[in-house]
């Protein structure tokens, strides 16, 4: 075949195959396109369900949200109603107060009004008396003119000196009298305005218990307290300085401490232990330190409650802490704090009607028992111990000597003073207030732990066992173990020669050594 023959086969061959590739890529090419679009369709469908999931979590969370913030502005909406409640209940006292004192007022002024009335006719007849006097004495000067036949000048001059010898006399009974009606007086309404500041005062009096009882959900607990060979109760005794009584009491144990500070701690510490679950000594003493911090700042609040209760202000941060103290702290058997409250009350009440300032009285009367509280290295009576604590906190002089002279232990220098001890009496003096024995009790179980912390190495020291038993605690670091019971020794005879006791009084000297390492 001739070659030009070829040239056009080859040529419809390659249009041939350009059309066969054409065609079949424009196939495969449309079909691509669909799956494409298939895909996409398919991508759009999940965004558009992943949209319609976000959109209603976002709904969801959003009404949580409102539900959670509207309980919340419910419940600060009540404490805030119950907030107004309280100030209205307080102004509504008040107001009772200041209308009980309007109407008393009113009875004064009209009984004063009476009294001018009296002394005016008093004055009047007097002034009658007096002319009458004046008219007889004229009298008498002519009649004696011409009785005695001696001169007026020399008449006069004796009669002057009888009447004045007559005169002095009378002056002196007048003056007597007066006295007399005015220290009547002055003792009615003293004790008027006793008994009304009493009347007004009813607070409830109670004797402090020296041992607290606690709640147990099982008896089982009891053997988880003790732990393995006593080291659960024995790490709980060592550091909270108090004695737990295990018995067969069902459902309960016995906290026992003269401190109540000491024996608070312990008892919420242990009731914390038993909700929580966990009893050992790295927990016993991680709750015990959290406790030890949480009843200081509730020690201030109390503090805080008490003065904003009496209306005064402008008291120093420290007092607070002094204050609150008391309640954990007993005189005679009758609560510190309770006390001092009332003895607030009393001056503030006997102030106004005395019409003496009743912030400075409220002041003077709830701190004037602090130095009972205060650290047992200051050494003097709670009286001068309390001013000194007072001024060092920026009170004024009136406020000091009141709470210095409550006992008459230095002089009284101004009224407060004398409403300081007035009140301070009366609250002692009421029915069941005081308990003279328990006061007694606790001071010699006091006296037994500073007779232990006096000597050199000694870290803590706690009477327990009704004052039968001191636990003390040694600083490892300077008591070595050859020396503890030299130091027992010492701290027998010195309570031999400084205190008297029924019985015996065992002395336990414990020096603990501890080592805390860290794996990593």
């Amino acid at each position: 075949m001739p070659e030009w023959i070829w040239i056009p086969i080859g040529i419809s061959s390659a249009l041939v195959t350009l059309v066969i590739g054409f065609v079949l890529y424009q196939i495969f090419g449309v079909r691509r396109l669909a799956d494409t679009k298939v895909r996409a369709n398919r991508i759009i469908k999940d965004a558009e369900k992943e949209a319609d999931r976000i959109i209603k979590e976002a709904e969801v969370e959003g009404k949580d949200r409102w539900f959670k913030q509207k309980e919340n502005l419910e419940k600060e909406t009540s404490t805030m109603r119950k907030d107004i409640e309280k100030q209205a209940k307080k102004v509504s006292e008040r107001e009772a107060m200041l209308e009980r004192r309007s109407h008393y007022l009113t009875e004064r002024e009209s009984t004063l009004i009476r009294n001018e009335k009296y002394l005016a006719n008093l004055e009047r007849l007097l002034k009658t008396k007096m002319e009458r006097y004046d008219q007889l004495i004229e009298e008498e000067n002519k009649r004696l003119e011409k009785t005695a036949l001696i001169s007026k000048q020399k008449a006069k001059k004796e009669l002057l000196k009888n009447l004045r010898k007559q005169v002095d006399l009378e002056a002196l009974q007048m003056v007597k009298d007066i006295k007399e009606r005015a220290r009547t007086e002055a003792e009615r309404t003293a004790k008027e305005i006793i008994s009304q500041a009493i009347q007004k005062v009813s607070l409830s009096h109670w004797t402090e218990s020296t041992v607290s009882v606690v709640e147990l959900p099982t008896d089982e607990l009891k053997g988880r307290i003790i732990g393995r060979e006593g080291r659960n109760i024995r790490t709980f005794e060592t550091l909270s300085g108090v004695e737990v009584l295990v018995d067969d009491t069902p459902g309960a144990v016995i906290i026992s401490a003269f401190d109540p500070i000491r024996r608070e701690k312990a008892k919420l510490t242990l009731e914390r232990l038993i909700s929580d679950g966990r009893i050992h000594p790295a927990r016993i003493e991680e709750v015990f330190q959290e406790v030890e911090k949480e009843l200081l700042v509730h020690i201030k609040e109390l503090g805080e409650e008490a003065a904003a209760e009496l209306g005064i202000l402008g008291l120093h941060s420290e007092l607070f802490n002094y204050i609150g103290r008391m309640k954990y702290r007993s005189s005679y058997g009758q609560n510190l704090l309770q006390h001092s409250r009332e003895v607030a009350h009393l001056c503030l009440q006997m102030a106004c009607e005395l019409k003496l300032d009743p912030q400075t009285a409220a002041r003077a009367g709830l701190l004037h028992d602090i130095g009972k509280v205060a650290e047992t290295s200051m050494e003097g009576p709670h009286a001068e111990i309390g001013a000194r604590i007072a001024a060092q906190y920026g009170e004024d002089e009136t406020v000091v000597n009141a709470i210095a002279a409550h006992h008459e232990e230095v002089p009284m220098e101004n009224p407060y003073s004398f409403l300081v001890a007035t009140a301070d009496a009366i609250s002692g003096s009421r029915p069941g207030a005081r308990r003279e024995t328990l006061e007694a009790y606790l001071k010699r179980l006091e006296r037994l732990e500073n007779i232990a912390v006096s000597f050199e190495g000694v870290e803590k020291a706690y009477a327990i066992q009704a004052g039968r038993e001191v636990r003390v605690l040694v600083q490892p670091d300077i008591i070595s173990d050859l020396e503890v019971e030299e130091m027992g020794s010492k701290i027998v005879h010195q309570i031999q020669n400084e205190l008297k006791y029924p019985g015996y009084i065992k002395v336990v000297v414990i020096r603990e050594v501890r080592n805390v390492e860290y794996a990593k």
